[in-house]
């Protein structure tokens, strides 16, 4: 299952959906963005924005989107959590739709929350090749402990919501 939100019925209106994979895929929505959160409670909280929707991507499970060909023609936003697992999420979703743009995934974003920072138990150490540089730069420091005595994270529930 997967949840949505905004105009996915022809209401108008915003509104959260939960549809099937078969039926996702066989939307034909009148937005142009696409916003994916891996995070249930960000996806519930996501301010609303014109000719955009909102999908809980459901960590990695977003390979059920591959289906969703019309998502080719939109553009996609991915909003993970700072960590090596986000950047992983983010790099098997760009083996679907490479023009997939990462936000609120970056160093700066990172840096300014360092006191919500927590440890990633079991960090991805594979050569992730979907990502922009900026994003490889993060994740390597990320995933090689450049940034902290742990391997960093920074869960995207606990980033401040002004900056959505």
């Amino acid at each position: 299952m997967l949840d949505a939100q905004r105009s996915l019925l022809g209401t108008g209106g915003a509104e959260d959906v939960t549809v099937d994979h078969d039926t996702f895929a066989r939307l034909a929505p009148a937005v142009s963005r696409v916003f994916i959160t891996e995070n249930e409670v960000n996806f519930l909280a996501f301010p609303p924005l014109a000719d955009a929707m909102v999908v809980f991507g459901a960590g990695y499970g977003v390979d059920t989107l591959a289906a969703a060909r019309w998502l080719h023609a939109r553009t996609i936003h991915y909003w993970g959590d700072i960590d090596t697992h986000g950047f992983a999420i983010l790099d098997q979703l760009r083996g679907h739709f490479p023009h997939v743009e990462s936000f609120l995934m970056d160093r700066a974003t990172l840096l300014a929350h360092r006191e919500q920072w927590t440890d990633e138990p079991q960090p991805v150490l594979r050569e992730l090749l979907q990502l922009a540089p900026s994003e490889r730069e993060l994740f390597d420091d990320l995933r090689w402990k450049r940034l902290g005595s742990g391997h960093v994270r920074l869960e995207q529930e606990r980033i401040g919501f002004g900056r959505v």
